[in-house]
């Protein structure tokens, strides 16, 4: 059985942190391969690693002192190998940074630095065998990730190796330059690599103990969700809710990898299973509940819309032509209404209203803003009759006003916009009529 493990940057903070993930990677053989991020907080007011790393580069770029800084990066990795009792010295590795800083190497690789040198003081601290990230993974000129080509060569690499740590979050492109996905990318790694040796099981360590049902900042204490599908993490995970990286699905998913959430401080919690699809009933009518703050509708009118082809193309052009993305679009027979980001509509709005009238020509056209968006998903929802009337009526006895509905033809997910004022009251309503009534 072979497995990826991969450990975020909570769980690498500090040397006691370090001796938790080697006691979990020593508990089961099968943890071949070893995805670690760079070090995280150690405590609330502590900095990341990763934007010290982009602080000390900027720093150099703009010809301001960056020496303190990067004595400050050299610190954290020196307390972890102090406190591991390695017998390992970076200062050659920081020589070669400063150089590559002074040389303007880019912020990429700056940030890659931090996965980079905690995957050389993990691999001595476990006796595994370190392999550079960009020398395995790969992007085109235009930044975009080579999947078949870092699929094929990765696979050839660890093919021979019975047990390796490679650093998340980067890789390089074709002329050596180092390029990082997207802030979290080391989940994206992890796939990467599981993918690459057929892994039985993707273990994603982080600080929860699996994917909750509902954001923790709203509902105290919310359940965790012992199984979830992809299709439904990615619901989820669109609006808001973000214990993974949502790219972090697509190569495991080609593969029907299951990833498993487990949390490094409580071992032996079960945390979440993320499958492709499962006959395991689910606990509860809905899987779980995830929104976002910060959207506004435009609402078009038309008398006999319904009749006219292609009014809907015509009225979404004006947003492409602004590069305006349009989030939900429920309509009725003379009406019409685009929900979209506030904060990027507010600059176009009234191009965008100009140019509507001009290729629709419609009788009115209102705007909302200060609109909230939330998803209900779950794939019990399909098979329970009564779930949107149990959303409304504990809305309604919320006294919570639903601006819009719209539910996927998948049955998944229903998604309902209220105003930002009632977002918090909306979620705590849904959660305590669908998982505190269950219970």
């Amino acid at each position: 059985m072979k497995k990826v493990v991969k450990f975020g940057g909570s769980s690498l903070a500090n040397a006691k942190q370090f001796k938790k993930v080697a006691d979990i990677i020593k508990a089961d053989k099968s943890r071949r391969y070893v995805v670690p991020s760079a070090p995280g907080k150690r405590n609330d007011k502590d900095e990341k690693v990763t934007d010290m790393l982009y602080a000390c580069y900027d720093a150099v770029a703009e010809g301001r002192s960056y020496k303190k800084i990067l004595d400050k990066i050299k610190e954290r990795y020196n307390e972890i190998i102090d406190g591991l009792d390695l017998n390992l010295n970076l200062d050659h590795e920081f020589d070669k940074i400063e150089e590559n800083f002074l040389a303007k190497a880019g912020r990429d690789y700056a940030a890659s630095r931090g996965e980079y040198l905690n995957g050389i003081v993990m691999a001595n601290y476990l006796g595994y065998e370190f392999i550079d990230a960009a020398e395995v993974i790969f992007f085109d000129d235009n930044g975009n990730f080579e999947a078949d080509t870092t699929d094929k060569e990765l696979s050839e690499r660890l093919e021979h190796v019975e047990r390796a740590v490679i650093p998340g979050f980067y890789g390089s492109r074709h002329d050596g330059t180092v390029k990082t996905f997207s802030r979290g990318g080391s989940d994206v790694t992890g796939s990467i690599v599981a993918k690459a040796i057929h892994a039985d099981l993707y273990e994603n360590w982080t600080d929860v103990s699996g994917f909750l049902v509902a954001d923790p900042r709203i509902i105290k204490d919310p359940e965790v969700i012992e199984t979830i599908t992809y299709k439904e993490l990615r619901e989820l995970a669109y609006m808001g809710a973000s214990v993974l990286h949502e790219d972090a699905i697509f190569p495991v998913r080609k593969e029907g990898i299951p990833i498993n959430i487990r949390n490094t401080n409580r071992p032996d919690d079960k945390g979440t299973l993320i499958v492709e699809t499962t006959c395991r009933k689910p606990r509860h009518t809905i899987t779980g509940i995830a929104g976002k703050k910060g959207f506004c509708s435009i609402n078009i009118e038309k008398a006999m819309m319904n009749s006219e082809v292609g009014f809907g193309r015509k009225v979404l052009s004006v947003f492409e032509k602004y590069g305006i993305n349009f989030e939900h679009m429920p309509s009725g027979i003379d009406t019409m209404t685009v929900f979209v980001h506030q904060s990027e509509f507010e600059a176009y709005e009234q191009s965008v209203v100009a140019g509507i009238h001009r290729v629709a020509e419609p009788d009115t056209i209102e705007l909302e803003s200060d609109l909230a968006l939330i998803a209900v998903v779950g794939r019990g929802m399909r098979s329970n009759r009564g779930t949107a009337g149990r959303i409304f009526s504990a809305l309604a006895h919320a006294r919570v006003n639903v601006k819009m509905i719209d539910q996927g033809s998948s049955e998944w997910n229903i998604i309902i916009g209220v105003k930002n004022a009632d977002f918090e009251t909306a979620i705590k309503a849904i959660y305590d009529i669908f998982i505190t009534v269950d219970l």
